[in-house]
């Protein structure tokens, strides 16, 4: 990982040459770097010619900017794509930046554009020459101004507003975003503007509309885990899983919402549960009334505190009569936990993908 140079290089120029630099020490030294100036009308703001010892070359496209947004890579991806098309010989493209943040590097590498930002993230790919190079540098910005908020979907109001717009389809006003989700007004334009930002919502005059909800819902499971965002203790029922639904369902103690494997069988069965994760509001009243036994090994219960009570809206109930989470939250969930979870949910994205009329009102 390498350490960013300060202060930031501040132009174009300036970007260019630090990007260009950094991917030539990581090049064999018998490998050439040449970066060249483009004719007026390229609209592109350099190219970059890499040849390999046996004299075999590769030409990248290069767009250079001081900042990258998500919604910014569909506009440079297109301007590359047009400038390619007019190149008499094959040629890829890249992007330069002084820092590339790891959802913009996700869209730059689902775009098979390769990247380099002045703080060591590397992707530069080629099939003739062979060529790979990757490494990573800062994954936060390490020249963003302390005053100036970090953008995430971490915290409650995200939570609020990114379940509500995964739920029902838009366009949505803000006012009614606000009613939806119970998040403040502040809060969910704060939220909508760091949407737009990462290019997942699009503002459609006083509307907002969700571009693609399982990349919003793969957005915020890097910043949303079950087990890093709220309490967890780990217990054990001896007579499996089943027994567990079957108390749960019939105790007086309701408020609780299973997440995770068994809730994703309700949609979309993948494999049998082998550890029950269930949000409860006491985890020590829980165990207590369904009889659990506290564990650090073998455990097959979870027993999560929610760090926020949105993990009780929306709930349903399972085949077996036991309370289960909303959809979207048995898969966030799942995508963040361990093992065989995250491929579960993505097979549960998957179903979500395919049935969208069974879970997502209109």
């Amino acid at each position: 990982m390498t350490e960013p140079i300060t202060p930031p290089p501040g132009t174009e120029a300036e970007i260019l040459t630090e990007c260009t630099e950094l991917l030539r020490d990581r090049l064999p030294d018998d490998w050439r770097v040449d970066i060249q100036r483009p004719p007026m009308d390229a609209a592109i703001d350099a190219i970059l010619a890499l040849t390999a010892p046996a004299g075999e070359q590769v030409r990248f496209l290069v767009e250079a900017k001081r900042l990258v947004a998500g919604r910014d890579v569909p506009r440079i991806s297109e301007q590359l794509q047009w400038a390619a098309d007019r190149e008499l010989i094959d040629t890829e493209t890249m992007v330069m930046s002084r820092y590339l943040a790891p959802p913009v590097r996700e869209r730059l590498s689902q775009g098979n554009m390769s990247f380099i930002d002045a703080t060591g993230n590397i992707l530069i790919q080629s099939s003739r020459p062979a060529l790979f190079v990757r490494d990573r540098g800062a994954d936060k910005d390490p020249w963003r101004s302390p005053g100036r908020p970090r953008g995430s979907l971490a915290g409650e109001p995200a939570a609020r507003v990114v379940r509500a717009l995964i739920a029902k389809q838009g366009p949505w006003s803000a006012r009614d975003l606000v009613g939806a989700s119970g998040a403040s007004t502040g809060a969910t334009y704060r939220v909508l503007e760091f949407l737009q930002e990462e290019g997942l919502v699009q503002k459609m005059g006083t509307d907002y509309a969700l571009n693609d909800w399982p990349t919003l819902l793969r957005r915020w499971s890097r910043d949303y885990s079950f087990f890093r965002t709220n309490r967890t203790s780990s217990y054990i029922e001896p007579r499996g899983l089943e027994a567990l639904q079957s108390k749960a369902a019939k105790s007086q103690y309701s408020q609780y919402a299973i997440t995770g494997t068994i809730a994703a069988a309700q949609w979309a069965p993948y494999a049998p549960a082998r550890a029950a994760m269930v949000y409860v509001d006491d985890a020590a009243r829980a165990a207590k009334e369904w009889g659990l036994r506290p564990a650090d090994k073998g455990a097959n219960v979870i027993l999560a505190e929610p760090k926020y009570d949105v993990v009780f809206t929306g709930t349903g109930t399972n085949r077996d009569g036991a309370v289960i989470v909303a959809i979207e939250q048995a898969a966030v969930d799942l995508l963040t936990g361990p093992g065989r979870n995250p491929s579960e949910g993505e097979e549960l994205i998957s179903w979500m993908e395919r049935n969208e009329s069974e879970w997502r009102r209109g």
